[in-house]
């Protein structure tokens, strides 16, 4: 009954999920055959272009002549347990500085279920008394802030950068300036052939999933797609727990009690993935079960020195925020053309198989200008 109980939540959510998302026209990552903007059309080699830009040491601007700091405004879910956003603020602003760009940045947080307090903060950068040049906005799910998307975007005053997504939808009257991403899909494939290369086939496992929406189709539905027809596994569990700590540890709870046969849970983001964790531990499970991460984060990357988590899909995370930064010089040099409309950084697996200097020298590659704390 239990796991019947299951499948039919499992359906459920399904069907919340369509109704929920509108899907958007298919879009490469340079932009082209976009229909429903006509920025930044483009030559397909643009991203890569743009990369060598990321990846090259900054060039200050040259003969340009600011007469005040670029004012910029980031909305994003900070406040939760990722390092994800705050490195990417603070690659974004190091490289700004790099770049000798005078700038100011106002911060306006929330936790990663506060959607509704991200709508008050959309609210107060429309109504700042002093203009903002660029606004940056990492939204709690997409589709349930399109409205404070389009709202930002619908300004002719300053630029609008979405974090963290890149699925442009056609449907939408006004489109954001840009997209910096990395690719879920890109992520969960490259997570899916390490693990079936190493755990070989027919494996039960479990999900801790996160708020239904876009990236958790990517990250949970595009892992659990790929494994079951690679390697032939079966999804035994899947539980929502809305990328918070304490659901990775629900979750966890949830299939040891009721089904024990599950030998591996994948984790849909860090927070979850450090409650997974901690939860095996409490259990005395960890060496009974394949624990795998998202993000490549600075506490994952800990981790899997230490034992305790077996895999995740690494992003070379201040490429973003580096992307944001050199977008911005890009348009006050009145190069905006040569912006990618979506820009999606590197990622790759990153496990327990690495020795501890492969992997300090992936994490100073990805953490170059955040850090490695």
């Amino acid at each position: 009954m239990l796991l019947m109980n299951n499948l039919i939540y499992k359906f459920s959510f399904a069907i919340l999920v369509s109704a929920l998302i509108t899907l958007p026209t298919p879009i490469s990552a340079d932009g082209l055959n976009n229909n429903a903007t006509g920025k930044h059309q483009q030559k397909p080699d643009k991203l890569e272009i743009f990369q060598q830009t990321v990846n090259a040491p900054p060039k200050p601007l040259q003969q340009v002549n600011i007469k005040a700091p670029v004012r910029i405004a980031v909305i994003y879910p900070s406040a939760d347990i990722s390092d994800f956003w705050i490195r990417n603020y603070t690659a974004m602003t190091k490289r700004l500085s790099a770049l000798k760009l005078p700038f100011e940045v106002d911060e306006y947080t929330s936790k990663q279920i506060e959607h509704s307090l991200q709508t008050q903060h959309t609210q107060t950068v429309l109504n700042a008394k002093k203009p903002y040049d660029f606004v940056i906005f990492g939204p709690s799910e997409l589709a349930l802030q399109a409205d404070n998307i389009q709202k930002l975007a619908a300004s002719d005053v300053f630029k609008t950068f979405i974090w963290a997504f890149h699925t442009p939808n056609p449907n939408w009257k006004h489109q954001p300036d840009g997209w910096f991403d990395f690719s879920s899909s890109m992520g969960a494939e490259v997570l899916c052939d390490y693990v079936v290369k190493r755990l070989g086939e027919d494996v039960n496992f479990a999900v801790n999933r996160g708020i239904p929406g876009i990236t958790d189709t990517q990250r949970s539905q595009g892992f659990i797609d790929c494994v079951e027809e690679k390697g032939g596994w079966l999804s035994m569990y899947e539980h929502f727990g809305q990328y918070q700590k304490l659901g990775g540890a629900d979750g966890v709870r949830l299939f040891l009690d009721n089904f024990p046969e599950v030998k591996m849970i994948h984790n849909a983001n860090t927070a979850m993935t450090i409650g997974a964790v901690d939860a095996l531990r409490a259990a005395n499970k960890l060496a009974e079960i394949f624990v795998t991460g998202w993000g490549g984060t600075a506490k994952e990357i800990e981790k899997i020195k230490l034992g305790e988590l077996d895999a995740t899909p690494m992003r070379i995370s201040d490429d973003l925020g580096v992307a944001t930064a050199e977008s911005i010089k890009y348009y006050i040099d009145n190069r905006e053309s040569q912006v990618p409309l979506i820009y999606l950084g590197r990622i790759i697996a990153v496990h327990s198989e690495m020795s501890h200097s492969e992997l300090n020298t992936l994490t100073g590659k990805a953490f170059r200008y955040s850090g490695i704390k």
